[in-house]
């Protein structure tokens, strides 16, 4: 086991990796720094090698895909994510690392908005988006993460081998930020400074696409981590609804004693038994996640356990 794990994933990213490789190595002369290459058409690979970093290959396209091959394949005490483009200095590589191995932080999140990130970032949609996944996340999971889809972060051994990787791409940022959340996991902000890409290197995110995917994981993420609220708010949507089109029909009915508008009726009383099973069905979801959250309690210790026999076997 490595005491300090240094993910590097990359994808056509020749003009700043050997950069990003003496960075980590300056800052962090003790740690093992993995560049996995994911599937890259230019040098990487080669310059990656060349930089004295230890190269592995994901061939399934997508950041998520990398880093759930990452988490399978590494065990350290201390894992320090960062990007291949060179946008995050390393300065505050050892503030972040020691705030695992010293203050039991499950993941340390490199908070870039709260400095230089929307005076050095070039595109304003990206600026926007990052603000509103912010704020949609903070207020739906009562948390205070600074930054969501930053790049650059540090995890304990619990936190990557109990974390069950689904997204494939760019969204993988905003299922670890509210995994932990969720799971009620020790998460510290370091503010780091960012800067833009140098002039050759270009961003592999798409903003409208992967845009679209975070919020459609967030919303999902929502929908499986707080289903009482998804479904009891959906319900309550449906029912008043029902209600909006119901009354006009009963106050005539009560003035006139007919329902002119039966196919209105019918749909109002579909809609609200709709919105009842909603309701109900969020209850039993409730259960199963409360279910969910022993198991992950169990998991996270027979993990913890595993970390501290390999230590000692060392």
């Amino acid at each position: 086991m490595d005491r300090i794990a240094v993910l590097i994933p990359c994808y056509n990213e020749e003009k700043t990796i050997e950069k990003v490789i003496k960075d980590a190595r300056a800052a962090l002369p003790e740690a093992t720094i993995y560049v996995y290459n994911n599937n890259s058409a230019d040098r990487t690979e080669e310059i990656a090698k060349s930089a004295g970093a230890v190269v592995r290959n994901e061939y399934m396209q997508g950041k998520g895909n990398v880093i759930r091959r990452m988490f399978r394949e590494i065990d350290a005490e201390c894992y320090l994510m960062i990007d291949g483009d060179d946008t995050y200095p390393l300065d505050c590589a050892r503030q972040m690392v020691d705030l695992v191995l010293e203050r039991n932080s499950d993941m340390v999140v490199g908070d870039r908005l709260s400095s230089t990130y929307f005076t050095e970032n070039k595109r304003p949609f990206h600026n926007f988006g990052n603000s509103l996944m912010r704020g949609c996340i903070n207020s739906l999971f009562k948390s205070d993460i600074k930054d969501i889809m930053t790049g650059y972060r540090a995890f304990s051994y619990e936190f990557v081998k109990t974390f069950p990787v689904f997204s494939k791409g760019f969204e993988i940022e905003t299922e670890m930020t509210i995994h932990s959340v969720n799971y009620n996991l020790q998460v510290d902000n370091v503010i780091v400074e960012y800067r833009d890409r140098p002039e050759g290197s270009v961003s592999k995110l798409n903003t409208y696409s992967d845009g679209f995917k975070v919020i459609r994981k967030m919303i999902t993420l929502y929908k499986n981590y707080k289903p009482m609220n998804f479904f009891g708010i959906l319900g309550l949507i449906l029912m008043a609804v029902a209600s909006g089109f119901l009354v006009p029909i009963m106050i005539e009915f009560f003035t006139t004693g007919l329902v002119p508008r039966f196919p209105t009726l019918f749909a109002c009383g579909f809609v609200g038994l709709a919105g009842i099973v909603s309701i109900f069905s969020g209850m039993v979801l409730k259960v199963l996640d409360s279910k969910d959250r022993k198991d992950f309690e169990y998991r996270l210790i027979s993990v913890s356990h595993e970390k501290n026999k390999i230590l000692e076997d060392k």
